[in-house]
């Protein structure tokens, strides 16, 4: 049994990582063929919605830093907390992630079509950014609580 908590420290302490990394790609993925597309629609500013498609990139970044500050020794006193931290914030990271690669679609969706709306199209994907940004810090904080 002491085993299996400790193995699920491991799971724990590289869920945000693999998690973030995860809906990053597939959020990435959604917001790039809305760019394909606008840019079959449109005759310039490309590179305003390539950008915009990579936002949903920032998860797999907080997910590497809470991995790291997670790491260390683990054993059958700090593996359940590493555990439960990590797949929550690893959860919440991916799912962040999906949710801004559908805000990212829908603004380069919208903007093409009427190019003074981009900036304000990309609040929502900004305030989603806003709780990854929430789950990454107090991952942050409630880590520095786990024993070494």
């Amino acid at each position: 049994m002491d085993t299996f908590i400790v193995a699920l420290g491991w799971v724990g302490m590289f869920a945000p990582l693999a998690l973030g990394a995860v809906g990053s790609a597939i959020g990435c993925a959604r917001a790039g063929m809305a760019a394909c597309g606008a840019l079959l629609d449109v005759e310039s500013g490309y590179g305003r919605y390539i950008g915009v498609a990579a936002m949903p990139s920032s998860q797999t970044i907080y997910g590497i830093v809470v991995t790291m500050a997670l790491r260390r020794e683990l054993t059958i006193d700090n593996s359940p907390g590493i555990f439960g931290i990590g797949i929550l914030t690893g959860l919440a990271l991916m799912i962040s992630a999906f949710a801004q690669g559908s805000t990212c679609a829908a603004a380069i969706n919208a903007s093409k079509s009427k190019l003074e709306i981009f900036g304000i199209s990309l609040a929502p994907a900004a305030l989603v950014e806003g709780f990854s940004v929430f789950a990454f810090v107090f991952a942050l904080v409630l880590s520095a609580g786990i024993p070494k």
